[in-house]
């Protein structure tokens, strides 16, 4: 089990600072990637800590297990920067970064004087990164924006209920701030390199309902793609109703056949070829996509006929796409995700040994590595504010003023 404080070597980001003022689960995302990556991200929290700190199980207060899984590889300094000193404190940090990242809504922070012009003052060549939920000039401009709402107003739900014929649903994911976070990774590395052959920095908005908009009509925006419109918004393939796990005699198994081999073939191993031959929903690809709805229906109704072991050794033999469903202990239990070292374990000073997911990408040159456990409130407080440039004294005063706190463990 690896040590909590072990160093590996730099990741593709090293030598990159990054003042991160994100909470919840977008922006912490965002720059847990980054930090995986090997840039130095420096959480700044409020002295109540990131809400998502209090969000359970946790085994100790302020150490909730999503907290712990996106906050790796971070330090965190507590500035109250609603005081004056907290204020100054950060903008002391961002004079020697590369990157500024919040989810704060621009009003709010041009009230705090930290907009853009106020952090970029002191450090031109900073990345001011904002996450926020629309454009601005827009209607929806600075109002409150969370996964849930975004995934409806993007048609997520109403897309299932059109399918399931069922009530709407969310997906059972934080979907849009994952989005988001992957978004808002390649936003800063792009313009790091601008940067890096300007010589300028810039501001970035990255908006949420814009860029699940993107997600979505990229596979949905069907005949509304032509002026005039050839038809109805949709991809029907996605929007058939039996595209979904097929129910077995004793279960379910996930399917896509999907080329004219793959359904010949798959025709040929029930034995039922002249079934496909005959009918060219199954056998003509141009005619198949027409008629996904009935093809997937016929499908359907094949798979009730054996057991879901039956169907995983066919679809093998004969190299057609399949795999089992899993549950979500499936999923962490899965042997290749063991047997590729997917999960890491690490002893955490206060939590002691957690798993967390690993780094999915594999690197010849700079790999990246998880080498510091997700943060207690405040445990780096001190060293990073003595590395902007703080003398102890006015350290102290920060502590006294309630701006900052020493969260290091006693005995540290």
């Amino acid at each position: 089990m690896a040590d909590a404080t072990t160093k590996s070597g730099p990741g593709p980001l090293a030598g990159i600072r990054i003042i991160d003022m994100t909470t919840v689960v977008m922006g912490p995302y965002a720059t847990q990637l980054l930090a995986d990556y090997g840039a130095d991200v420096i959480k700044v929290e409020p002295p109540s800590g990131d809400i998502m700190r209090h969000a359970p199980p946790m085994r100790n207060p302020r150490m909730g297990a999503l907290f712990l899984q996106a906050n790796r590889n971070k330090r965190s300094v507590v500035l109250d920067v609603k005081k004056q000193g907290g204020r100054e404190a950060l903008l002391r940090l961002c004079a020697t970064a590369d990157v500024f990242i919040h989810n704060v809504r621009k009003a709010a922070m041009q009230r705090a004087g930290l907009g853009e012009a106020d952090v970029r003052a002191g450090n031109p060549k900073l990345v001011y990164v904002s996450l926020i939920g629309y454009s601005e000039g827009g209607p929806y401009a600075g109002r409150p924006a969370y996964d849930d709402l975004m995934q409806g107003l993007s048609g997520i739900p109403a897309l299932q209920a059109e399918i399931s014929g069922e009530q709407p649903r969310y997906m059972p994911l934080t979907f849009v701030d994952r989005i988001m976070g992957v978004s808002a990774v390649h936003a800063v590395l792009a313009a790091i390199v601008h940067r890096d052959r300007s010589g300028a920095g810039q501001a970035v908005d990255v908006p949420m309902f814009e860029t699940v908009a993107q997600l979505v009509l990229g596979d949905h925006m069907g005949g509304r793609t032509f002026e005039p419109p050839l038809g109805k918004p949709g991809y029907g393939r996605l929007l058939a109703p039996d595209r979904r796990p097929y129910r077995t005699k004793d279960g379910h198994v996930c399917v896509l056949i999907y080329n004219n081999k793959e359904w010949e073939t798959f025709f040929r191993a029930i034995g039922q070829r002249e079934r496909f031959e005959a009918d060219p929903r199954l056998s003509d690809h141009a005619v198949r996509t027409k008629h996904y709805s009935e093809v997937y229906a016929i499908l359907a109704e094949i798979f009730t006929t054996r057991t879901s072991a039956e169907w995983l050794t066919l679809l093998a033999e004969h190299d057609i796409p399949g795999v089992p469903l899993y549950s979500l202990d499936d999923l962490i239990d899965d042997p290749h995700l063991q047997a590729v070292g997917f999960f890491q374990a690490m002893e955490h000073p206060s939590e002691g040994p957690i798993r967390l997911t690993g780094i999915p990408s594999h690197w010849s040159e700079t790999p990246p590595a998880i080498t510091r456990h997700a943060p207690l409130l405040g445990e780096h407080s001190i060293e990073v504010l003595r590395e902007a440039g703080l003398q102890q004294r006015e350290i102290d005063t920060l502590i006294e003023e309630g701006v900052t706190i020493d969260g290091r463990m006693k005995g540290k």
